[in-house]
């Protein structure tokens, strides 16, 4: 049987607790992660559907990876398959034959964006609280499922527990690949450019520094930026510093944004309007 979380199950604490609004600190990380497979990452930057591209519009893209992370964890099945309909809808335009093949739908390419999502939950929980016990790592891992089953990829592709998530982790690694295009496009994420120069020229050195630290090597080698023993002494700073702040905080304002984009799509859902 394969680890993943049935469709009744609650999501357990540690759920709860990775999902936390200090997360999206490493948001761009994450992103950098799983447009690094070269047909993720052209069919993304050469995507002619404008309205899902975060370089055209940060906002309306923010809301809808957030919603989509916040009720693949937190939400129930109805709420799930209501999101999985909206996804579908907005991916079927979604596909390139040149230079690159890709097409959303691709499961092997949605279990390789699960599993970045769930490998940067999983650093962020230990990020925040330290290393977990093996079986709350059991309790995440099977719940983590859901960001691929969520969409098209089906439960026996999910490796059958964190042993086999790290063997695939690591053969993975060996995958991924930039091409001047896609290194341009997450140069430009990773540095803001895309928004109004007073943004950029303000947080643009910040942010770089935040998702570099958060990227595991390969990530931030394949990107092309330096990274000293200085810049990680740094970053461990911050990494403590956000823990602290994380247990300084009431719980709703730990889980704030994802809180309330739960109950916007709830909301959404209600009223018949579309989610993405």
């Amino acid at each position: 049987m394969t680890a993943t979380a049935t469709s009744t199950e609650r999501p357990p604490k540690i759920v709860f607790d990775a999902i936390s609004g200090m997360a999206l600190s490493a948001a761009a990380a994450n992103v950098v992660m799983q447009l690094s497979r070269l047909p993720v990452g052209r069919g993304v930057a050469e995507s002619t559907v404008d309205s899902g591209r975060v370089d055209k519009h940060p906002i309306k893209r923010a809301r809808t990876t957030l919603s989509y992370i916040a009720v693949a964890m937190l939400g129930d099945e109805d709420e799930r398959l209501a999101m999985r309909r909206e996804v579908n809808r907005a991916h079927k335009q979604v596909r390139a034959k040149e230079p690159v093949p890709y097409n959303a739908f691709d499961r092997d390419l949605q279990l390789w964006v699960a599993a970045c999502l769930y490998w940067g939950t999983e650093m962020i929980y230990t990020m925040l609280y330290g290393d977990p016990t093996r079986e709350q790592v059991d309790a995440l891992y099977r719940h983590g499922a859901r960001f691929g089953t969520t969409l098209q990829m089906t439960e026996d592709m999910w490796p059958a527990d964190r042993a086999a998530f790290e063997e695939y982790w690591t053969e993975s690694l060996k995958k991924i690949e930039m091409d001047d295009v896609t290194r341009g496009y997450l140069r430009d994420l990773t540095e803001l450019r895309f928004l109004p120069a007073p943004v950029h020229w303000t947080l643009g050195r910040l942010h770089r520094f935040l998702t570099l630290g958060f990227l595991p090597a390969p990530f931030r080698d394949e990107l092309g930026y330096p990274w000293t023993p200085r810049d990680q002494a740094r970053f461990d700073r911050f990494a403590r510093l956000m823990a602290l702040t994380n247990r300084a905080m009431p719980r709703p304002l730990r889980e704030f944004p994802f809180n309330v984009y739960l109950r916007d799509v709830r909301r959404r859902i209600r009223k018949d309007r579309p989610i993405v």
